[in-house]
């Protein structure tokens, strides 16, 4: 008796002990990860430091500041980002244009690379630059010292920068933007986020005095507020050294003004905006339940919440997706998950879906009701389970590549470190985290967040939708209404039913391989294999968790009349949203939780194939739906019908949207009006879809698969992946069918084309300018000509944005086609004022023009020639480069080891063959012009 009693109370003991270190390592911080060194200066500023060889040569710079638009003074509107920019308009050792000239000459190129951004709370620089220079370092980290203190704020260099960051204002107005500006004052009501967008107004922005503009240089940018990041292919040890030299120069501010922090006040009764617009292409629902934000941050158990919060949300928006499978759906999108708000203290609970124009009020009560569903019943165990699996996959995906993971991913996480204090374990520590927490956490633990989430306080409701007569939203009190409404209503549990526990019971016969050849100077194999079919691969070891699959056959819509066009086009699409075998799309989705496959079929204009992606445990089920797709697409009239009212919802109001009728007026004008030359489809479009045809067209196209070619990349090796080949495609039909695609004759207008297209109520314009002409294809001239946009890229920033403050964006385009006739494309294209848009059209002009006539400067055939060799070597690192290039290569019948001559294409480039490719392919007489005016606009 005595025994046994010691042994309950040891029992016991050993209990309370675990739970007691439960509990301990449940307070416990969470730990930094030792890969990367955090130091801080004597002024206060804070470095990060990592070395990362992904890509290699390369270091990702960041210059971060804890200040953005909710520390403006109400004359500061809109000057925090005004002083983003002015980082770029010359500092103490760059003087104007010289700063990008130079990172340009070392192959950073502008917007591309090198950007900036700023939001309400931060400003953060962004400079990835060459590692394998010391000079480039050098003048790097000085460039990032430059902008902490040594902007140079001319009065010449604000005034000429007023123009260019109105035109990004220009460029970001529109209706989703006149719609937010009447409902975040809501979302945010009573706080200092409501009235400080970050673009700022334009009367601040056209009137601020010099001084104001320096005063918030002075008061925030300043090093107890700054953190610099460095991660890269780089010596840890010297750049701390460096950074320790370089930014120890700024001066420690002696009396700083406290750097305030700002929060959302909470409010009990529901809050609701309801904002129409003419403009609107859709509409759009939002739920909030702001919540303030946990004040066990930086600890494990908060680690422990943010899995809870990813498993819930993982269940819940696989209810969603379901419902957007039904042949009528309640929305065409929907979601809901936990998250972040403008403001770092708090957080909320939010429901978002896009619904049709008369759907306002069934889509939001779909969205509660499924919220108040989970609230009342829960989730179900086998929900939980696959949920599980999913989030564990994830994260063992991103443990198996943490030796592959690129720098600038790093870099941003040290970034919202600086900021908002977010975690820095590392993968290592947090998938040990996952695999000890997620199997843990048990349902009734998930279950509870609903009640805990969704609540009647600070909750908010916003409805944004097309302003028009056939647009039926619903009055506030309806809104709020529905809450109660549902809350009373009579729901049922959710259930489903799942058997199958395999795609495929048995896995075909493997059959022999007809022939293999090897590319050895690119690492590829080609096999043949019995049925006809082509596989090239890859094997590469720039991922350790990761194939990409590519695969075409020649033929595509082309082949097929105008009359069943539309049916032809989406029957890929169609079958997407079907399923396979006796799949639906949902069944698939849960057959497959846990395991990263993704397989989707296309019909093109003059191909059908495959794209698609796995891991390596995975390649088995990604190639046994590649089987089912080809021989048992699954017919279902209700997918068809989802498909259908989903994409007529979509498309009911997007021609009232200036930019989407802008885009599709270019696509028609540039097919001389084709009927298949492109455009949005139209509501009468989706009723010429005919379900039986289109399902029989699919069928079609996959029923011979001895013309396609199947390109994989990435991580496996040949010889253990030829019997799943063998036996998944060396299986599929061969009807030996000899098919090409045909040249359905969409051309643009010949001559001089000018357009002007009428929409809209802001004073914008879209300006585009099309070359073309026929002429031999040639992978020489198709080079050169991209090496064209290059070269006046460089002089349309220089000219239009830095020189005229006419444009915040413009770029130039080259491209040439080989099918399905050859021809040579060039493109300008820029948003600006309407009463710009001759003299910036005719400046682009004269640019080209230059060009043609005295070629490039050799400066700047420097700097495009050395943009390119940094971005080859990267991109010679990338799985995705690499199946993009070979389907490429194999599609127009090129032999693939003629891509290894590109670096001597680079090192030929000369501002000789750039004028002699923009003579002979740019005819500046005539070509295309189209241009976007408003509707009140009135020439002069």
């Amino acid at each position: 008796m005595q025994k046994i009693a010691l042994s309950i109370i040891t029992l016991l003991f050993v209990t309370l002990s675990y739970a007691q270190d439960t509990k301990i390592a449940l307070d416990a911080k969470i730990p930094q990860d030792t890969g990367v060194r955090i130091g801080k200066l004597e002024n206060g500023l804070t470095y990060y430091i990592r070395k990362n060889s992904k890509p290699e040569d390369k270091v990702e710079l960041r210059l971060v500041v804890n200040a953005g638009s909710v520390l403006e003074e109400d004359d500061q509107l809109g000057l925090a980002h005004f002083m983003e920019h002015m980082a770029f308009n010359g500092t103490k050792n760059f003087e104007k244009n010289e700063l990008i000239s130079y990172l340009q000459s070392v192959g950073v190129k502008f917007g591309m690379h090198l950007n900036a951004y700023t939001s309400f709370d931060e400003t953060v620089y962004i400079l990835p630059i060459p590692s394998d220079s010391s000079e480039v370092l050098e003048q790097g980290l000085q460039i990032l010292e430059d902008w902490a203190h040594n902007v140079s704020l001319t009065e010449e260099d604000i005034d000429a920068e007023r123009n260019v960051v109105l035109e990004e204002r220009r460029m970001r107005r529109g209706a989703q933007q006149r719609m937010r500006d009447e409902y975040l004052p809501i979302v945010l009501k009573d706080s200092r986020y409501a009235n400080r967008l970050p673009i700022g107004t334009r009367e601040v922005i056209e009137g601020f005095e010099y001084e104001t503009l320096k005063r918030f240089y002075t008061t925030w940018y300043r090093p107890d507020l700054m953190a610099v990041v460095a991660v890269g292919d780089i010596d840890v040890d010297d750049m701390e050294q460096r950074i320790k030299e370089q930014f120890s120069k700024i001066e420690k501010t002696p009396r700083p003004q406290p750097r305030p922090t700002y929060d959302i006040p909470a409010h009990e009764k529901t809050l609701v905006s309801i904002v129409s617009d003419k403009e609107a292409p859709y509409t759009q629902l939002q739920i909030y339940y702001k919540k303030d934000k946990s004040d066990t941050a930086n600890t494990v158990k908060e680690y422990r919440h943010s899995l809870m919060r990813q498993l819930y949300s993982t269940m819940i928006n696989q209810r969603l997706k379901e419902l957007q499978q039904q042949a009528e759906p309640p929305f065409m999108f929907g979601a809901t998950y936990y998250g972040g708000m403008i403001s770092r203290s708090k957080d909320a609970y939010q429901s978002i879906a896009v619904v049709n124009e008369t759907g306002a009020l069934t889509g939001l009560k779909a969205l509660i009701v499924e919220n108040e569903r989970v609230k009342r019943f829960g989730f179900l165990p086998s929900e939980i389970e696959r949920a599980q699996q999913e989030i564990l996959s994830n994260y063992e995906k991103s443990y198996k590549e943490k030796d592959k993971t690129e720098s600038k991913v790093y870099a941003n996480e040290y970034v919202r470190n600086f900021l908002e204090k977010e975690p820095i374990p590392g993968i290592s520590q947090e998938y040990e985290y996952a695999k000890l927490f997620v199997p843990a956490i048990e349902l009734k633990e998930l279950n509870a967040l609903a009640k805990k989430w969704i609540t009647d306080d600070n909750r908010v409701v916003v409805i944004t939708a097309p302003e028009k007569e056939t647009v039926k939203l619903p009055e506030e009190e309806e809104v709020k209404a529905l809450f109660a409404l549902v809350e009373n209503m009579n729901l049922e549990p959710y259930t489903e039913e799942l058997t199958a526990t395999a795609l495929m019971e048995t896995m075909p016969e493997v059959t022999a391989i007809q022939s293999e050849k090897t590319i050895e100077k690119l690492g590829v194999t080609e096999l043949t294999l019995a049925n006809g079919l082509k596989v090239v691969l890859k094997p590469t070891d720039f991922k350790n968790d990761e194939i990409l699959m590519r695969a075409f056959s020649p033929g595509g819509t082309s082949i097929y009349a105008d009359d069943v066009y539309l049916s032809a086009d989406y029957a890929a699409s169609i079958i997407n949203e079907s399923g396979v075998k006796d799949f639906s799309v949902t069944d698939l989705q849960k057959l497959l939780s846990g395991k990263k496959v993704n397989v989707s079929p296309y019909i093109s204009s003059t191909r059908e194939g495959f794209r698609g992606n796995s891991i390596p445990k995975d390649l088995e089920p990604m190639l046994q739906l590649v089987h089912l797709y080809f021989t048992a697409p699954r017919k279902d009239q209700e997918s068809f019908s989802s498909f259908i009212n989903k994409n007529k919802g979509i498309y009911q109001n997007l021609m009232s949207n200036p930019n989407y009728y802008y885009s599709d007026k270019v696509s028609r004008i540039l097919s001389s009006n084709h009927p298949r030359g492109g455009g949005f489809p139209s509501a009468e479009d989706w009723e010429k879809i005919k379900f039986d045809k289109s399902y029989q067209i699919y069928k079609e196209r996959f029923a011979d698969a001895s013309d396609f070619i199947f390109f994989f990349v990435g991580n496996f090796e040949v010889e253990t992946i030829k019997p799943m080949l063998a036996a998944y495609l060396g299986t599929l039909p061969n009807i030996g069918r000899n098919e090409t695609w045909k040249d359905l004759g969409i051309r643009p207008p010949e001559g001089m084309v000018t357009e002007k297209v009428i929409k809209g109520s802001d004073p914008q314009s879209r300006v585009t300018m099309v070359f073309h002409k026929k002429g031999e294809y040639t992978p020489e001239n198709a080079y050169l000509i991209n090496s064209l946009a290059d070269v006046l890229n460089i002089k349309l920033v220089e000219v239009l944005r830095e020189e005229k403050g006419g444009v915040y964006s413009v770029g130039g385009n080259g491209s040439a086609s080989k099918y399905p006739y050859e021809h040579y494309t060039f493109s300008i294209g820029f948003p600006c004022a309407p009463e710009n848009v001759e003299d910036l059209s005719n400046t682009a002009l004269e640019l080209l023009k230059d060009i043609q006539k005295n070629g490039p400067a050799e400066e700047d055939v420097q700097k495009v020639k050395e943009t390119q060799r940094r971005t080859r070597l990267e991109n010679l690192q990338k799985n995705n480069f690499w199946v993009s290039a070979l389907e490429q290569y194999y599609y127009y019948d090129r032999d693939p080891e003629s891509m290894l001559t590109y670096e001597e294409k680079v090192d030929n480039l000369s501002g000789e063959a750039i004028k002699e490719v923009a003579q002979k392919y740019v005819d500046t007489n005539e070509f295309i012009k189209i241009v976007l005016y408003p509707e009140d606009y009135v020439e002069e």
